[in-house]
């Protein structure tokens, strides 16, 4: 019962010593060396409480800087193993004890443990003496107890396997005396017992056998050749026994050490000494030290090393030149002083690269190990990680470092790293080390597609082929490989709201015609170079702004989004013929239209459209200047492509009648006489500024009448409900208008008068505003378009323009849409038959109360004006 309770208490504690060892940090074990290759040194795994098949799982693995291990751990059973030959003189030395450090590596999570292996000693070295034979010379006068020093043997093991004892083989006349001190080598002498006779005996052989401590003992010999010789018989003597001396270990060559002195009462060559080196231990330092024979003076002749050996122990023998000569000796005992002159060193004993750029502060990315061979504070070392950021370093254990992640990484901003380690001593002068690591960061999706502009203008013409490339569209990601490889697509996300072809911002949708329609039956992007196609052709007339937005996604996971908004305007293309409009009041029937372009292309005019035969009256005698009819047209495009003039192509020459070439007004050329005949049929032309230029053709029969006829055919039609109109597209005469038109005309003048100041006052602001400040500011801009003719181009789109005058010029001010740029100056010079017109005024101005929208009674004025023909009187009555 007390040896189970003995056990028990023991079991504790032997638990009990293996978690305090734990919970420091450090596995100790013990191994004999010379053990074979397979021993079972300890059962690291066990004893660092891992599971059964976690170390393999977990990669457990052995790390030894700067030297063979000859260990190994096991992978599957996780035991410390015997990997090589263990030869504990060959790792150590004489240093006692022998433990290697030793660093064990678990992963996921990464550990580190460090393990210090004892190598045990045992018998396995004889001592050795430094010569097999040894020659000595003894006089015969030397006196009983004389002294001769004898080389020791070495043994290369430690402790008592080292502890050597000599015995010297039977002889009467010599003995041994072993001296050993704690602080210096034990010093053998070979003693005489009894005085020597040359005669009897000239040589005495003798065996000196050295044996160790160890079991068994292993012993090694030396023979020792004496030979007796006679006459001198007085030795030198030394003035000390031990001579200590200090030396740097940066001492140079040449470097003055020590100087001995020994005596010799004898005179003339029996008193003559000379010095010599009998021994140095360790055996190099016989290359190290120079001895002068006469003076005896010790000189540096090499380099001592406190690192390689920190005492020297010189054996100096003085003998003179006696016959047989007689010698001394004495012990020089040379202590090395360690300086600074190694650098630290720095080991990299694992790397994890690369690091992704959203890992997490503390992540350990290397872990190092640190040493320096110097000693004290010399060998004191000071680690520091440069630069200081992201980057830092932390201790583990002594000499062991964890390069750790202390700042969040940004790979686009930096995607390698150059660290450097560095280490310093704590000497005077201090010595540094470094060590470089090159740290690669990889890549996360963390960034989304930006687009160069977040709102794209897109200029097309209308009329553009199915197929045809609008713009292209780039979004930058600064990722890497799929996080950064961008695709684009369009946006069908929202409904937009409005009308007449317009919808509001971030719609992909647009009202044309018959309903709603997507963005994407317009337009579409390429998913992969962004290249902005039509999948239509455009019409100007059915739309003229169309916005949207279009989505750049990356690869990434998950992947991230940006979006751009493209605002596409669309250009006029002179693509419609002007077309004559119906006499105001009358039904659609009335008169006849007929084809008339084979007339119209015969006649040189252009591509257009034809009318049937309008009819009119004049009176004879009617004076020079007066109305007869008025050709009334418009152009379904806009701008320059709906500015119409009107030319008179038959007949030619000095004919009885003309035409406006703006107004369309038919008036007499000159007075009509009976000569002119009954009947005039004038061939007039409406031709719009486009390139190429559109036209279209009336035919107006004028029927000369008596002016009793013609003015009873005017009283007839002005007794009608509105002003007579004699057929499609054509206006009567003055004398045909009603009372009610002077009204109108009246107040047709005054608003033109109040719009023309109105006009003046933005002309004023556009020109003294900065252009700068305009093109960049906040408000939406408008363009503004001067022509010579102050004429309204009423068109069916109801484009937004202000009749306005500037002195004796007219001009038109036209209000398109934000982001617009300038249109192209006018088409080229006009016909040689008309007057010049001057150069068209081109100006952006800031109006944020101007929009398109905010002159709604403008279209109602415009077309009444147009109506009663009065806008050109209108506006050379305000120029005059």
């Amino acid at each position: 019962m007390g040896e189970r309770w003995c056990a028990a208490v023991l079991r504790v504690l032997v638990l009990q010593a293996l978690s305090w060892a734990l919970a420091g940090g450090q596995v100790r074990y013990s191994v004999a060396e010379e053990a074979k290759a397979g021993t079972v040194v300890g059962r690291l795994a066990q004893d660092l409480g891992l599971e059964a098949g976690e170390a393999e799982a977990r990669r457990l693995r052995l790390v030894a800087p700067g030297r063979r291990a000859s260990v190994e751990v096991s992978g599957a059973s996780g035991a410390l193993l015997v990997s090589s030959r263990l030869d504990r003189e060959e790792l150590c030395g004489k240093s006692a004890p022998c433990a290697l450090r030793l660093e064990v590596l678990l992963e996921r999570p990464l550990r580190v443990f460090h393990v210090q292996l004892e190598v045990t000693d045992i018998n396995d070295n004889a001592p050795v003496f430094p010569a097999a034979r040894k020659n000595l010379s003894i006089a015969e006068s030397s006196v009983l107890g004389s002294r001769f020093p004898l080389e020791g043997a070495s043994d290369a093991d430690i402790g008592v396997n080292a502890q050597l004892s000599y015995t010297l083989s039977p002889s009467e006349h010599f003995s041994l005396d072993l001296q050993r001190s704690e602080e210096y080598r034990e010093s053998l002498f070979l003693v005489l017992t009894k005085s020597l006779d040359r005669e009897t005996t000239p040589v005495h052989r003798l065996l000196l056998t050295a044996s160790d401590g160890g079991r068994p003992s292993l012993t090694g010999t030396m023979e020792l050749v004496i030979s007796v010789e006679d006459a001198n018989d007085n030795a030198p003597q030394f003035n000390q026994t031990v001579y200590k001396v200090q030396l740097p270990e940066n001492a140079t060559e040449g470097t003055f050490v020590a100087r001995v002195n020994a005596t010799d009462p004898d005179l003339g060559s029996n008193g003559e000494v000379k010095f010599s080196v009998s021994n140095t231990f360790p055996e190099k330092g016989k290359n190290i030290f120079l001895l002068n024979a006469k003076t005896g003076e010790i000189h540096l002749a090499g380099i001592v090393d406190y690192e390689e050996a920190r005492l020297y122990e010189i054996q100096i023998e003085a003998r003179d030149k006696g016959m047989p000569p007689l010698s001394g000796h004495c012990k020089v005992v040379l202590e090395v002083l360690d300086v600074n002159d190694n650098a630290p060193e720095v080991w990299v004993t694992s790397l994890s690269v690369p690091v992704a750029e959203d890992a997490s502060v503390g992540t350990v990315v290397a872990l190092l190990s640190v040493s320096d061979r110097d000693s004290g504070e010399n060998g004191r070392v000071r680690c520091w990680v440069w630069p200081a950021s992201p980057f830092g370093l932390e201790a583990t254990f002594a000499g062991s470092y964890s390069l750790v992640l202390r700042e969040a990484l940004d790979r686009e901003r930096v995607s390698e790293y150059e660290v450097e380690v560095r280490a310093e001593d704590g000497g005077a002068p201090a010595l540094r080390a470094s060590r470089g690591l090159r740290v690669p960061v990889s890549d996360v999706n963390d960034n989304a597609p930006a687009f160069a502009q977040a709102v794209y203008t897109v200029l097309a013409r209308e009329n553009n082929a199915a197929g045809a490339e609008l713009a292209r569209l780039w979004a930058r990601d600064p990722d890497e490989a799929g996080n950064g490889r961008v695709s684009y697509s369009l946006w069908e996300g929202g409904v937009g709201s409005g009308g007449g072809g317009g919808g509001a911002a971030g719609s992909s949708s647009w009202w044309s015609g018959g309903g709603w329609r997507p963005a994407s039956s317009y337009v579409s992007v390429d998913a992969e170079s962004g290249r902005l196609w039509a999948l239509q052709p455009l019409d100007y007339e059915e739309l003229q702004v169309l916005q949207f937005e279009v989505r750049a996604v990356d690869a990434g996971e998950p992947p991230l989004s940006g979006n751009a908004t493209v605002q596409l305007f669309v250009l006029d293309e002179n693509d419609n013929a002007p077309a004559l409009l119906p006499a105001a009041g009358s039904a659609p029937e009335a008169g006849a239209v007929a084809a008339a372009e084979a007339a119209a292309a015969a006649a040189g005019v252009g591509a257009g459209s034809a009318s049937g035969t309008l009819w009119a009256w004049a009176a004879w005698g009617a004076p020079a200047g007066q109305v007869v009819a008025k050709i009334r047209a418009v152009d379904a495009d806009s701008g320059y492509n709906a500015w119409l003039r009107y030319e008179l192509w038959e007949p030619r020459g000095k004919g009885p009648f003309r035409v406006g070439l703006y107004s369309g007004e038919v008036s007499t050329a000159r007075a009509l006489d009976e000569a002119d005949g009954p009947r005039q049929r004038l061939l007039i032309v409406v031709r719009d500024h486009g390139e190429p230029a559109r036209s279209a053709t009336a035919t107006l029969s004028v029927s000369l009448l008596e002016a009793a006829e013609a003015a009873l055919a005017a009283g007839s039609s002005s007794s009608s409900s509105s002003p007579s109109r004699s057929a499609v597209g054509v206006e009567l005469g003055p004398g045909a208008a009603s009372a009610a038109t002077n009204v109108w005309l009246v107040v047709a003048i005054c608003a033109v008068s109040s719009l023309f100041l109105l006009a003046v006052v933005l002309y004023g602001a556009s020109r003294w505003a900065p252009r700068a400040a305009v093109l960049s500011g906040p408000g939406p801009t408008t363009l503004v378009c001067a022509s010579e003719v102050g004429s309204w181009s009423y068109s069916q789109r109801h484009s937004r323009s202000l009749c306005v005058a500037d002195g004796a010029a007219k001009s038109d001010l036209m209000v398109f849409s934000p982001n617009f740029p300038p249109p192209p100056p006018p088409p080229g010079p006009a016909p040689k038959d008309t007057q010049p017109e001057p150069s068209a005024l081109l100006d952006t101005v800031s109006a944020p109360s101007f929009t398109p929208f905010s002159v709604p009674f403008l279209r109602p004025l415009q077309k009444l004006l147009f109506e009663a023909g009065l806008c050109s009187h209108g506006l050379g009555i305000l120029g005059t």
